[in-house]
């Protein structure tokens, strides 16, 4: 989950609207990612290097609002189907385009429950999702990113009143933004969609938390080769019986495959885990 703040990056960059057909910032092909080196998820902290003996980073995934990591391949992760932790009164001037229940209350993420479910049922609430949600796309490039993950991707899945037609328009904008602006974009998570949103959304790579513990790592690499990073956590790998060793054992695994601890702290933190196939 990302941490940065939605609305306060878009009111930052002025607030303006910026729609796909914006001129790209960067006249060269969205960079692919790697297949090969040092890969670290830090959404929850970060650092330079890791600890010895890895050292080098050569891959890495950070919150919209941290900067790039210097000469790593860096991918900036953006909510692009939930509001941010903590920005539920940010979202009060744009409540229609939060998904409600039966009794008018907006939707919140059991797992995450500071955050709140967008709607993208119609194409006036996909246009108004993206003038908040795209100035952020844009700001990760204008950064010095060389990627771009969306997260949430699922929703429609884990959440039944989602249209899912919708929502996967709104994940074809989120890629024509990121192209345009000069960006890989990630697929994140949501396995089933894997096929659809690399042939069909144009999704240039994959990020996959805890494709060993749920057996469905294949169905990423299946569709994107080797352009698959890869996270497993302690707590689930235990709770399956399993630990990170059998998870690099596992069939088609792609070869980015880390173990983070759950918090993805810094690695001066206490909790901090990092270990790699």
């Amino acid at each position: 989950m990302a941490a940065a703040a939605v609305l306060g990056i878009a009111v930052a960059m002025g607030g303006c609207s910026v729609n796909a057909s914006s001129p790209s910032i960067r006249s060269s092909e969205p960079p692919s990612l790697p297949t090969s080196g040092t890969f670290d998820y830090q959404l929850g902290g970060t650092y330079d290097s890791l600890p010895d003996p890895q050292g080098r980073i050569d891959i890495v995934v950070r919150d919209a609002g941290a900067a790039p990591l210097n000469g790593a391949y860096s991918v900036c992760n953006v909510n692009g189907f939930q509001t941010q932790p903590g920005e539920a009164a940010d979202w009060r001037d744009h409540a229609d385009l939060l998904l409600h229940d039966a009794a008018g209350n907006p939707v919140v993420d059991p797992d995450w429950p500071d955050e709140h479910i967008l709607d993208p049922s119609t194409a006036d609430r996909r246009s108004r999702i993206l003038d908040i949600i795209g100035p952020v796309i844009d700001g990760c490039a204008e950064s010095g990113f060389d990627a771009v993950e969306i997260d949430n991707l699922d929703t429609a899945d884990r959440f039944p009143d989602i249209d899912r037609s919708g929502a996967l328009e709104l994940a074809a904008a989120y890629v024509d933004r990121a192209h345009a602006k000069g960006l890989s974009i990630a697929q994140k998570n949501a396995a089933e969609l894997a096929e659809t949103a690399h042939s069909q959304l144009g999704f240039d790579f994959a990020v996959t938390e805890e494709c060993a513990v749920y057996d469905e790592c294949d169905r990423f690499t299946s569709v994107y080769g080797d352009r698959v990073l890869a996270i497993e956590y302690p707590d689930t790998l235990a709770e399956a019986g399993l630990d990170f060793a059998d998870a690099c054992t596992v069939p088609d695994r792609p070869p980015l495959m880390i173990l983070r601890d759950r918090d993805l702290v810094a690695a001066s933190v206490p909790g901090y885990r990092y270990d790699t196939c």
